[in-house]
């Protein structure tokens, strides 16, 4: 059904959105959107950082005595 929805259908609805909420309303919710790319977009890159950190906490948990034993 979606692929038959061309380049005047897209118009019509945008005119009909445009119509039924206003340009105000529109701009607002826009607004609120690309806020909530930012914040999505600034979790994702703080989750990422963290398991990185916890997997560079994790690669070496051996303590500095027991490494001495091995290497002898």
């Amino acid at each position: 059904m979606l692929n038959n929805i061309g380049l005047p259908g897209l118009l019509l609805i945008a005119v009909v959105v445009l119509v039924l909420f206003g340009r105000g309303k529109i701009s607002s919710l826009m607004g609120e959107v690309g806020k909530g790319i930012t914040s999505f977009k600034k979790g994702v890159a703080e989750g990422t950082k963290e398991l990185e950190d916890s997997a560079e906490q994790a690669r070496d948990v051996t303590p500095e005595t027991e490494k001495d034993k091995d290497e002898a």
